[in-house]
């Protein structure tokens, strides 16, 4: 392994998974950033109506981000799996695969965004207010899908490989140039459309960055145009393990949008409520998310050195870390919400709105140590399959009808809408350990050898 690669199936559990997850969290923490930078300065420069189409439109580019980084995490699953193993030959060509798949399903998403940047936000009943501002955010970010795709891709790969410090070198450069960006062209007078290029040119000149620093250095890849090739067995491996993690981000992010339209009929106040809180939502489950990726990696690698005890310890270390996050932020909400939200805005009716939905759905940050400590463990033994169909269940078959039954009882607010989240992650945590305790994640998933 290079120097900046990490052998995760040696030494001190506890050390190792920090020393992983640490500079991830640190990562995410940063990539958070960007949203909340685009929602803070757009709220202080431009007001809530351009809050609202930034909060609109920001559920929209997550759905195909999440894709791709979903199917990023079948990747580093993978190349962690052959890493474990000590097949560096195959995890050099799934990387290829990666990289050549990606740039594919960039060109095709591009076209995808921009032909449906109108229609989505009338699916969304993004207030009429809010519309057009909406609508220009999701066709410019479109535009820049291939360095979002691009970021996203070579830090997943490099965290299969143990790295987590590289993602987090790249993704500061991105924040500083986001946060710079977003000052100049919000406060010029671009409202949401400058948020918007701030961020697609923010993560085009990270991408680029990323890709210059790796051929420097011993990378495992040498990003040659003749090594960005693959195979149909390939390709099968990769979307065998990664299209349920494409699927299940993808669908979460899809019943975002549902409950976004969903709290849009209550106005434009409720609207930049839900899209401050979501912020806030992302950075306190940063831990939970971080951790879940650690185990992942970890998890993987254990796996596929055929270390099953060290690779059950890592998922049992990762959810008690998790859990403690989740307490203290939960406190935290409770003890101060009226000063959280006032950070992101000093209109009095949307602070009020987010105290309703405070109340009911901050039970969430609690449950969700569980989910996504459960689930980063079941995703590293390869079972992609199980964790979107219980994420389908818990979305599609909870969540979404909840929030709807909620929101259409006779008086209803963003209180009772609140707490379709919580309910939906206790029915999740439940089949979760049901699946867990039957054993059946050991069933090896992905096969050995170096593929045609």
């Amino acid at each position: 392994m290079s120097s900046r690669e990490m052998d995760l199936t040696k030494g001190n559990i506890y050390k190792t998974m920090l020393k992983f997850a640490v500079p991830f969290l640190l990562a995410i923490l940063l990539q958070a950033c960007y949203g909340a930078a685009d929602l803070l300065i757009v709220g202080q420069f431009a007001g809530s109506v351009h809050q609202s189409a930034v909060a609109t439109g920001t559920q929209v580019t997550n759905m195909f981000t999440n894709l791709i980084t979903g199917l990023a995490t079948g990747g580093t699953i993978l190349v962690g799996h052959y890493v474990g193993e000590g097949n560096r030959d195959r995890a050099s060509k799934m990387i290829g695969t990666c990289f050549t798949l990606f740039i594919v399903l960039a060109g095709v998403f591009t076209a995808v965004l921009i032909v449906l940047s109108g229609p989505v936000v009338e699916w969304m009943n993004a207030p009429a207010e809010a519309a057009p501002f909406a609508r220009d955010y999701i066709f410019i970010c479109a535009c820049g899908i291939f360095f979002i795709f691009g970021y996203n891709a070579i830090s997943g790969i490099l965290r299969g490989l143990g790295d987590s410090k590289s993602p987090l070198i790249f993704v500061a450069i991105a924040c500083v140039i986001n946060i710079g960006l977003d000052i100049v062209l919000v406060s010029a007078g671009m409202g949401a459309s400058g948020a918007a290029i701030a961020t697609i040119t923010s993560q085009g000149i990270s991408m680029i960055l990323a890709v210059v620093m790796l051929k420097k250095r011993d990378f495992i890849f040498d990003f040659k145009l003749s090594s960005f090739r693959t195979t149909g067995k390939r390709i099968k491996s990769v979307l065998k393990v990664g299209v349920p993690m494409a699927l299940q981000n993808s669908l979460v992010s899809v019943s975002f949008i549902i409950l976004t339209a969903i709290v849009n009929v209550f106005g434009v106040e409720a609207s930049a409520a839900v899209g401050i809180l979501e912020k806030y939502n992302l950075f306190f489950m940063l831990p939970a998310i971080s951790f879940s990726m650690a185990i992942s990696a970890m998890v993987a690698q254990n796996m596929g050195a055929g270390i099953e005890e060290r690779a059950r310890k890592c998922f049992h270390m990762g959810l008690l870390i998790s859990l403690a996050f989740g307490i203290v932020f939960f406190l935290l909400f409770m003890a101060v919400p009226e000063n959280l939200m006032g950070v992101f805005t000093k209109d009095p009716g949307v602070v009020a709105q987010g105290l309703l939905y405070i109340k009911s759905f901050s039970w969430d940050f609690i449950l969700v140590a569980f989910v996504f400590c459960f689930n980063g463990f079941v995703n590293g033994t390869g079972h992609t399959g199980f964790t979107l169909m219980n994420n389908c269940i818990s979305t599609f078959g909870v969540r979404v009808p909840a929030a709807f039954i909620l929101s259409s009882i006779a008086g209803a607010t963003l209180y009772e809408i609140g707490y379709a989240a919580p309910i939906a992650s206790v029915v999740q945590i439940i089949i979760i350990f049901i699946y867990y305790r039957s054993g059946r994640w050991r069933r090896p998933v992905i096969s050995k050898g170096v593929p045609a």
